[in-house]
């Protein structure tokens, strides 16, 4: 239980930090702000609307990262009994708990993110975004165009998990160990958070990067489950989808192999942020909640 409490907390801490990054990036990859402005960047990157959607991300993700650590830890348990190394069974455990936690939340990233790009005209109404980004996905066939980009979320969250948390399980590793050589055995809460967030910074940063082609087409893919003009069989697909391929291509097409690239450096950096502040609150809010149920609430005051 106290995983998954951490888990939630630890992702709607970041759910409110990092969500205007995350609206910068996807306007910056959206075929629409690149159509309307060309090479010029300034409207899409102007500050404003940048928590449009955050409200079906705030549902969807407490959920879903509670879903993803109980899934993880447990995972990462059964596959370590294996004989395997222990990058593999991280990739393996975060692989695994990343098909889960993406059931959640595919809907939530097409309301997201289609409501990040809404105009200005269009959100000066009271109404949410996010209801706003509902409405033109139930002018069709709501159900099947929210889980529209499923398989390009799944190809993004899959390697950059299996990248990232090996990579932050070893250098969190090699942290304490550091700092065990040095005589230090009792571990704070903030000193654990601390660790964590350096850790899965560097880890979300690098992996962030090296997976930036796949949430182009994702992004690419998502935005286009609101379009009115979305019909059967345009954009390669059926049923009104758009199919990954036809979108690699026309990305391609487009800016040729930089376009893949595109946002990079704005998800790197939201990534870093946003895994620092997940994974070493997660790490801090787990230990202090252990803590507690063990009835150690005096220490764990004394330690922070």
């Amino acid at each position: 239980m106290e995983i998954y409490a951490a888990g939630a907390v630890a992702a709607f801490t970041v759910d409110v930090l990092v969500y205007p990054l995350d609206t910068l990036k996807t306007r910056y990859q959206s075929q629409d702000y690149l159509s309307e402005y060309g090479t010029s960047s300034r409207k899409a990157l102007a500050p404003r609307g940048l928590y449009q959607g955050i409200g079906s991300v705030v549902l969807a993700t407490l959920p879903a990262a509670g879903l993803f650590f109980s899934t993880y830890e447990k995972a990462k348990t059964v596959i370590g009994n294996l004989p395997l190394h222990q990058s593999l069974v991280h990739a393996s455990a975060s692989a695994t708990a990343e098909l889960a936690s993406c059931l959640v939340l595919a809907p939530a990233e097409v309301m997201k993110q289609n409501a990040q790009i809404l105009r200005e005209d269009r959100t000066t109404s009271r109404t949410s975004t996010s209801l706003q980004a509902w409405r033109q996905l139930a002018a069709g066939n709501a159900p099947r165009r929210l889980f529209t980009g499923y398989t390009a979320l799944v190809a993004r969250n899959l390697p950059f998990t299996a990248l990232q948390f090996p990579i932050f399980e070893h250098l969190r590793s090699w942290a304490w160990e550091r700092r065990r050589q040095r005589g230090s055995q009792e571990r704070g809460v903030l000193e654990t958070g601390l660790v964590a967030g350096a850790s899965a910074g560097g880890a979300g940063a690098v992996a962030a990067w090296v997976t930036t082609p796949s949430d182009v087409v994702k992004t690419r893919m998502m935005l286009t489950a609101a379009r009115p003009g979305c019909r059967s069989g345009e954009g390669g697909g059926k049923n009104g989808r758009v199919a990954s391929w036809t979108v690699t291509r026309q990305i391609y097409n487009e800016r040729g192999l930089v376009g893949f690239f595109r946002g990079a450096l704005f998800r790197s950096g939201w990534t870093a942020l946003g895994s620092s502040l997940y994974l070493g609150t997660y790490d801090g809010a787990k230990l202090w909640l252990r803590r507690r149920k063990s009835g150690m609430d005096g220490d764990d005051w004394a330690a922070l």
